[in-house]
């Protein structure tokens, strides 16, 4: 048997402390995503929405929250981990509870601006305040649970958003985060220590900047090219900014004293493959409940409450992959979690693209959800682990942040080419239907045609599934290895 001592076992409490609370975050964030994927048909009925409308209450999130990733990462590092955290939770909150109140369909892609800032001071420092918790030889286990509550928060949110938008409307899908968000504010206000700020160093405002601006172009031309085709002025002008901005933005991130992206960090093979393999598994993930709810409720006929409940083998194989691939950890390499967990991944997607149809049985499309779920868990947990391991300390806010942008642009990216590419295979004037998931009730040549527009979407998907397979098998680098193996044995 061996000895713990006390400043161990005095550790080790306060890191599963720390573990509930940032796994609070992640069931904020989670339910608040997964609920609006399935009840989105709710909303624009609600509304009216036009499909460029409908895109965006969902890409004004995303956006929004990838590009301020980074940014609050060298916030908190500036200005405190803790502090920055918990006010992600207090705004988050609010802009919940005014979301639902929204009197228009532009008020309410406001709120969600103010969501995705919040969640991104959470996002930006969990993973980072779990990193700084736990010792290095159950970094992996707390990663495990921490990732495996996202999973959870998923399973919930899908019969929930279903649920509410059939039984109480759409507005509580925003209301609901109202409660969980108070009490994970006084959880983490009462647990987490404070931690002094770093040295005062400049942000990089012009970076940030640069940064959405780019993102904002390519996602306007993405979100407009499934409607107006890609000789559309919107998408060629968009498309031509961010491809002028991306140059511009090397030359300055490579300029400034304290750059948002600093690429020095990711010079090395292993973190670069990691984080591009990172990017796939996110642009291959997902869109994917998103996906699969229109499928149920635009080709099946079936209402908000069934698509929820239809979706859940996804989360469900999260969430049991996450932990069972954090208990692996002392076994099992995070190098090799990452591949088979992209194998899986495109496994799943693989049997969703061959059984694309109305009438296929649910049992297949079940097992092809459940083993995309499950590889999606098991990814997750090594890749963190992998990279995290890999981070210098002194930078990990920054650096995390960047991770999390790398990962986030991938969410961005699936959700606006999956809705194009899904919607490209209806004509224009159907499009609202599909969105507003009443187009089972027209004719069978309507729903033949999206159809087909699921499998691409599908196949596209799997195709990045196996891209991300393949890098991470190159993400491995022997020194980093050895390291991690000499620093976990001691």
């Amino acid at each position: 048997m061996v000895a713990v001592s006390p400043d161990y076992a005095d550790r080790l409490r306060y890191a599963w402390r720390v573990c509930s609370v940032t796994s609070l975050g992640l069931v904020l964030i989670g339910i608040a995503g997964s609920t609006l994927n399935v009840a989105l048909p709710a909303v624009v009925r609600h509304f009216h929405a036009t499909p460029f409308q409908s895109g965006w209450i969902l890409l004004s999130f995303l956006l929004v929250n990838t590009a301020s990733l980074v940014f609050f990462g060298r916030v908190a590092d500036l200005l405190g981990r803790r502090e920055v955290y918990l006010a992600g939770f207090a705004l988050f909150t609010v802009a919940s509870l005014a979301a639902g109140l929204s009197p228009s369909v532009w008020f309410l892609v406001g709120m969600r601006v103010l969501q995705a800032i919040g969640s991104a001071m959470i996002l930006a420092n969990g993973t980072v305040i779990i990193t700084d918790a736990f010792p290095a030889d159950r970094l992996s286990q707390g990663m495990g649970v921490y990732i495996g509550t996202l999973s959870v928060a998923q399973l919930a949110g899908p019969t929930l958003g279903g649920l509410i938008a059939e039984a109480a409307g759409w507005q509580w899908i925003f209301w609901v985060n109202v409660p969980a968000g108070l009490v994970a504010l006084v959880w983490g206000w009462l647990t987490l220590r404070k931690v002094p700020p770093g040295p005062r160093t400049p942000v990089d405002f012009l970076g940030n900047a640069l940064i959405f601006a780019a993102l904002s172009a390519f996602m306007l031309a993405l979100s407009e090219a499934g409607s107006s085709g890609l000789t559309s002025p919107v998408v060629l002008v968009g498309f031509g900014l961010f491809v002028v901005l991306v140059p511009l933005i090397l030359l300055v991130e490579r300029r400034a004293s304290h750059p948002v992206l600093d690429l020095r960090l990711f010079g090395g093979r292993m973190l670069a493959c990691a984080n591009l393999a990172s990017f796939c598994a996110a642009l291959a993930r997902s869109a994917l409940i998103l996906v699969v709810a229109l499928y149920f409720q635009a080709a099946r006929g079936v209402d908000a409450f069934t698509a929820g409940l239809s979706v859940l083998p996804v989360p469900v194989g999260m969430a049991l992959a996450s932990p069972i691939a954090g208990s692996l950890g002392g076994r099992v390499s995070p190098y090799v979690l990452s591949i088979g967990g992209m194998l899986m991944s495109a496994a799943g997607l693989g049997t969703l693209m061959l059984t694309a149809d109305p009438g296929t049985p649910y049992w297949v499309i079940g097992v092809g959800l459940f083993v995309a779920g499950c590889g999606g868990g098991t990814f997750l947990t090594g890749n963190t682990t992998q990279v995290m391991r890999a981070l210098p300390s002194g930078s990990l806010g920054v650096v995390n942040g960047f991770r999390l942008m790398v990962m986030n642009v991938g969410i961005v990216i699936s959700v606006g080419l999956s809705l194009s590419v899904l919607t490209s295979s209806v004509s224009p004037q159907l499009r609202d239907q599909v969105y507003a998931a009443t187009l089972a009730k027209l004719s069978p040549v309507a729903v033949d045609q999206l159809m087909a527009g699921f499998q691409r979407t599908y196949g596209l998907l799997f195709a990045v599934s196996l891209a991300g397979a393949v890098l991470a098998a190159l993400a491995r680098d022997r020194q980093s290895a050895a390291a991690s193996l000499d620093s976990t044995s001691r």
